[in-house]
């Protein structure tokens, strides 16, 4: 059995780290992201929320994230509550160095996996260097 005693300071403490989030735990959704070789890779902690309510916008260079976990329904009582329910939105602005056309979009076990490709024109590429005599080139006068 779940025993619950009521401590007014620590429900106010609860409910403001929620709100706000703590250094430790953001209130909105938790994320890494890394480069891995010519793509970079972004991962949201989305626990409890159902793959159909996730929604993904990407508009110039600005990435939406927003997914929504629903509170049970049923014959059922709340005994605890911690975890907080409803819509979360998060928003990142991308470099434009990023390829926004292709983003590959992965859900599972509670994470949401986002790889972001690099651009062509942003990867690094070599130039030749040609000679000073080349006999295809002609001058043109102004």
């Amino acid at each position: 059995m779940l025993l619950r005693t009521t401590d007014p300071f620590r429900d106010f403490d609860r409910l403001t780290q929620q709100l706000l989030g703590t250094t430790n735990r953001p209130a909105v959704m938790p994320m890494d992201a890394w480069r891995e070789g010519d793509s970079f890779v972004i991962e949201f902690d989305l626990p409890g929320v159902a793959k159909e309510s996730i929604d993904l916008d990407v508009e110039r260079n600005v990435l939406t994230v927003r997914a929504e976990r629903v509170a049970r329904n049923g014959d059922w009582e709340m005994l605890a509550s911690e975890r907080p329910r409803g819509v979360f939105s998060r928003q990142l602005v991308l470099g434009d160095n990023l390829d926004l056309d292709r983003i590959e979009a992965a859900y599972e076990g509670g994470v949401l996996r986002l790889v972001v490709p690099v651009a062509e024109r942003a990867k690094p590429r070599k130039i030749e260097i040609g000679t000073g005599a080349d006999p295809g080139r002609t001058a043109i006068e102004a």
